[in-house]
C-alpha cells in the first residue's frame, strides 16, 4: 500500500474541513430551530414552578415532566438540542475548535429572524440589527485565513 501524496492529503483535509463547516452550520439552523420550538412549548407549557415548590412537593417534578413530554413542540426542541450535540461532536472531529465554534453565534442571527415571523411578541429594532451585523462581521472575520 502505497501512502498519500501531499495533492491527496491536501484534498482529503480540505474535504474533511468542508464538511465540519457543514455540519457546524447545520446545527447552527438546528439550534434555532430548538430555541424556537422550545420557546413556543413552555408558552404552553402552562404554570411556573420554582425550586422551593418542588422541594415542598416532588410530585410537581413529575407532573412538570410529563408535560414537557406530551407537549410536541417542547419535546421534538429538546430532541433538535440533542441531534445537535451528537452533529457538534462529529464535526469538531474534522476541525480546530476555534475555527469552527465561532459559527455556532450564527444561531443568534437565525433565532432572531425566526422569531420575527413565527413569534408574534418579537419585534427586530435598530440595535438588535446593529448586533445581528457585528455577529455576522465577527464571525466572517475570525473565519479569514491566517
Amino acid at each position: 500500500m502505497t501512502s498519500p501524496t501531499v495533492f491527496e492529503a491536501t484534498v482529503d483535509t480540505r474535504a474533511e474541513a468542508r464538511r465540519s463547516f457543514l455540519l457546524v452550520f447545520s446545527c447552527t439552523l438546528i439550534g434555532a430551530a430548538a430555541q424556537i420550538l422550545v420557546k413556543q412549548g413552555t408558552t404552553q407549557l402552562g404554570a411556573h414552578i420554582t425550586l422551593g415548590q418542588v422541594a415542598l412537593h416532588p410530585g410537581l417534578f413529575v407532573s412538570f415532566c410529563l408535560g414537557v413530554i406530551t407537549n410536541l413542540k417542547l419535546f421534538i426542541g429538546y430532541v433538535c438540542y440533542g441531534v445537535n450535540t451528537l452533529l457538534m461532536a462529529l464535526a469538531l472531529k474534522g476541525r480546530e475548535l476555534s475555527r469552527l465554534y465561532p459559527i455556532i453565534a450564527l444561531t443568534y442571527v437565525w433565532v432572531t429572524f425566526l422569531s420575527i415571523f413565527l413569534l408574534p411578541d418579537e419585534h427586530l429594532n435598530f440595535f438588535r440589527a446593529i448586533g445581528i451585523a457585528f455577529i455576522v462581521g465577527g464571525v466572517s472575520i475570525l473565519g479569514v485565513k491566517k
